[in-house]
């Protein structure tokens, strides 16, 4: 899965339902009714239409129940347990080894299984938009960044400007030196103080477009990326001020530490984000690769300074009433950290950068219900990553040893469940995504054995490290 295989798709391979094309610079609140050309297919596969918050009705009812079959099943597990420590202390590991995660993933399975994302009403917008690519010494990679920008296939006009956080190399010459070789329109600002935060903000001063998109420096943008993020935000329902791309790895052929993220961001982080995204309320319109309303980010100051500031600036969004979706197929390709320190240390800063967030924007403050419910699913992550660390790899080390204490046979029904739900998740992203886009998957299976057998367990310690950071307050960093 590379930027560099990634053939622009066939006219064959779009969405069944087409629109006209607003004229240029019209934006979505000044557009005309757009006139439709169903497809005779789409008519004779109508369905019943169900609202966002009835399948999210269903997806948590599915949930519940899952969760008291688990809770039956489970009263053995906590008795016997309970002969070690206590029956209190058999239902805690119960609930964290097994009931909320298996609330958590029944509720996104079911989630997925209802999703029916709605086809572009407006195939080719014309709006300008701004492309802010943060950097901090990028010299090595901010030329291919430029030209995979300036080579998209969308059909408005595309402003780049480089916020250049206090640089110390070659960042803004080669900035300057790609503009002129690619032929586009790139303005640099910079800022002295250090943050990326400091840096995006700076820059959205100077934005003159309705829609600001941000990339990171080492982002390389699919042909269509842009064409589609801005499709998926124009053609959305009302109250959408956002929408968060799909990032995948780019280096993924560098070892096994890239090979096991390359699937985390293709299934895992996908899928997470097609659920949020099924109810309007993606949680995190990374900083990577999203778009927003210009105005809408000056109306909630810009970004905070936070090490999660693309998750504050999205919850502080959708406070307002506002609603964020996920466009999967706006692909876009990042280098993944490459040792195992460097993956730990940014994971970490996310899982303190989720606390940051629910600490400036608890996800009670949210105005819609949906929004409420689906940003709340945070709150259960830190047991999730608590129960996987510190009791589930004991449990299966001890299980090894003929200790059947904390995991059993019985818990060891998680793989194939896993695989069930992730074999579902590899075929939406091959026929739904790859396919349209004309990417292709790479065998990776040894990449795919490991993430299933030992990636959790990184994240989850890296995770902890970073609620730990979190707590006593730690110094933070960009990188």
């Amino acid at each position: 899965m590379s930027a560099e295989d990634s053939p622009v798709a066939d006219d064959a391979d779009r969405d069944e339902v087409t629109r006209e094309a607003p004229p240029t610079g019209m934006t979505r609140r000044d557009r005309p009714a757009p006139i439709v050309a169903a497809s005779r297919a789409s008519d004779r596969h109508r369905k019943i239409y169900l609202t966002p918050a009835s399948k999210y009705a269903i997806a948590l009812s599915f949930a519940l129940m899952w969760a008291g079959l688990s809770v039956w099943i489970g009263r053995y597990w906590a008795e016997d347990i309970g002969q070690y420590v206590s029956l209190v202390g058999g239902w805690i590991v119960v609930f964290l080894v097994a009931i909320i995660p298996g609330f958590v993933v029944a509720l996104m399975g079911m989630s997925l299984a209802l999703d029916r994302q709605p086809p572009f009403r407006i195939q080719q917008p014309t709006v300008p938009v701004t492309v802010i690519v943060a950097a901090y010494n990028e010299e090595v990679g901010i030329r291919a960044t430029i030209e995979r920008i300036a080579i998209h296939d969308y059909l408005g006009d595309v402003r780049i400007i480089v916020a250049n956080n206090n640089s110390s190399d070659r960042t803004v010459e080669r900035a300057y030196a790609a503009a002129e070789e690619f032929d586009v329109d790139v303005t640099v600002i910079d800022e002295p103080t250090p943050g990326k935060s400091h840096a995006l903000n700076t820059a959205l001063e100077s934005v003159e477009t309705e829609y600001v998109l941000t990339v990171d420096a080492d982002t390389l943008l699919h042909p269509e990326a842009i064409r589609r993020l801005m499709a998926r935000l124009l053609t959305g329902p009302d109250h959408v001020v956002a929408v968060a791309g799909a990032v995948l790895v780019r280096n993924s052929r560098e070892n096994l530490m890239t090979k096991m993220q390359e699937w985390d961001y293709w299934l895992g982080i996908a899928a997470v984000k097609r659920m949020q995204g099924l109810y309007s309320a993606t949680l995190v319109a990374q900083g990577a690769f999203s778009v927003y309303e210009t105005e809408a980010v000056r109306a909630i100051g810009g970004w905070p300074d936070a090490i999660g500031e693309d998750i504050v600036v999205t919850w502080r969004l959708m406070m307002g009433g506002s609603r964020v979706l996920y466009e999967p197929t706006a692909v876009a390709f990042t280098d993944a950290p490459e040792k195992v320190s460097h993956f730990m240390k940014q994971r970490a800063r996310w899982a303190r950068g989720m606390f940051e967030g629910i600490r400036e924007v608890p996800p009670w403050k949210q105005s819609k219900g949906l929004a409420k419910l689906v940003a709340s699913i945070d709150l259960l992550i830190p047991f999730l990553d608590i129960g996987y660390a510190l009791l589930w790899l004991p449990g299966v080390v001890l299980f090894l040893f003929g200790y059947p204490i904390l995991v059993s046979l019985w818990t060891l029904l998680v793989f194939p469940i896993t695989l069930l739900m992730y074999g579902m998740i590899r075929h939406f992203q091959s026929s739904r995504v790859f396919g349209p886009l004309g990417l292709k998957v790479r065998r990776n299976r040894i990449g795919y054995i490991a993430f299933l057998l030992l990636y959790q367990a990184l994240c989850s310690t890296a995770s902890l490290v970073g609620y730990a950071q979190f707590v006593f307050n730690r110094e933070r960093t960009w990188k």
